[in-house]
């Protein structure tokens, strides 16, 4: 499976009023890293793919994450079946093993001009693996 990492470095205009880390703030970063996944893979391909939305998000938190602290997100997809796609992101504290967020999405792949649900094709399986 073909992982995928970026950092952040929390600021203030990612915390709420409780001094923490936004939840809005992780499914943003959530549908960030998908996206830049997304494009790496596809980087450079001539093929037409479909489009992808989410279907739903279950984010588990483990730890606070505060001004000043540093991220490290990783992604991958974890399966695809039909025309569901199910994509893992895990914040980490930094370069540590300290998992503070975690989320599973799963994302539909659409027909890019009906916008209708579509099986996944096996050339994206593939960019998955």
């Amino acid at each position: 499976m073909r992982s995928f990492k970026h950092y952040v470095t929390v600021n203030i205009a990612h915390l709420d009023e409780l001094k923490h880390v936004n939840n809005v703030q992780y499914l943003q970063w959530v549908q960030d890293i998908a996206g830049a996944h997304w494009k790496t893979l596809i980087s450079g391909k001539t093929n037409d793919f479909g489009i992808w939305v989410v279907r739903s998000h279950y984010v588990e938190y483990k730890r606070q994450v505060k001004l000043g602290d540093r991220l490290r997100i990783e992604t991958h997809v974890e399966k695809t079946e039909g025309f569901l796609s199910e994509r893992i992101v895990r914040f980490y504290l930094g370069d540590t093993s300290t998992l503070a967020v975690q989320c599973s999405t799963q994302w539909c792949y659409l027909e890019p001009t009906t916008q209708k649900l579509i099986r996944i094709p096996t050339k994206i399986i593939e960019l998955f693996a």
